[in-house]
C-alpha cells in the first residue's frame, strides 16, 4: 500500500514539473479566483437580483441615491501613479448609508468595458483601504481599488457595488 502512495506522489511531482500542467493548473486556480469573487461582489444572478441600480446617465441619478442611500458621489478618480481607483462619496444621511460601511459587505468595482471585477485591497496592518465606522452626517468618505496593471483608465465607465447598493457608467476623471 504505501509503495502505490509512493508512486501516487512521484506522479503528482511529474505531472507538475511540466509547463503545460502549471499553465493549467494557473489557469483552473484564476477561475476559481474570479468566480469566487464574482459571487461575493453580489453580481447579478438571473431572477434573483433584490439589487437596485442606478445609472449616473440618468439625469435624476444624484436624486435617486440621496433618496435612497443617503449619499452624493464625488469624482472616481485615478490615483497612486494609476494603480488605485479613489471612490469617495459624502454622507447626506447616516442611517440610509450605514450599509455602505459594514464591514463584512466586501466593495468591488466592475469595469465596464472589460467585465474585470476589482476588490478592495486587505493589507496586512492597516486592513481594507476603506472607511468602515459609523457614518456622520457631512462628511467625505472614500475606498481604494486596486487597478491591477493600470487596467481602468481616465474616461472608461465603471460600476461599484457594495452589498445591493450599484452605481453603473461612473466615468473615471
Amino acid at each position: 500500500m504505501a509503495h502505490s502512495c509512493t508512486t501516487r506522489r512521484l506522479s503528482k511531482n511529474r505531472i507538475l514539473q511540466q509547463p503545460a500542467s502549471k499553465a493549467v493548473l494557473v489557469a483552473c486556480l484564476g477561475m476559481w479566483i474570479l468566480t469566487t469573487v464574482a459571487a461575493e461582489a453580489g453580481l447579478p444572478e438571473t431572477g434573483k437580483n433584490r439589487t437596485v441600480s442606478f445609472s449616473l446617465q440618468d439625469k435624476n441619478a444624484g436624486d435617486l441615491l440621496a433618496q435612497k442611500w443617503g449619499i452624493r458621489l464625488l469624482p472616481l478618480r485615478s490615483t497612486a501613479a494609476g494603480n488605485m481607483l479613489d471612490f469617495r462619496y459624502r454622507v447626506l444621511d447616516a442611517r440610509k448609508s450605514a450599509a455602505l460601511f459594514r464591514r463584512e459587505t466586501k466593495p468591488y468595482l466592475l469595469h465596464q468595458r472589460s467585465g474585470k471585477v476589482l476588490a478592495v485591497p486587505n493589507t496586512a496592518k492597516i486592513g481594507p483601504l476603506r472607511n468602515s465606522d459609523t457614518p456622520q452626517e457631512g462628511r467625505n468618505y472614500w475606498m481604494f481599488f486596486r487597478n491591477t496593471g493600470h487596467l481602468v483608465s481616465k474616461g472608461d465607465k465603471v460600476t461599484v457595488i457594495i452589498g445591493e447598493f450599484r452605481v453603473e457608467d461612473i466615468v473615471v476623471e
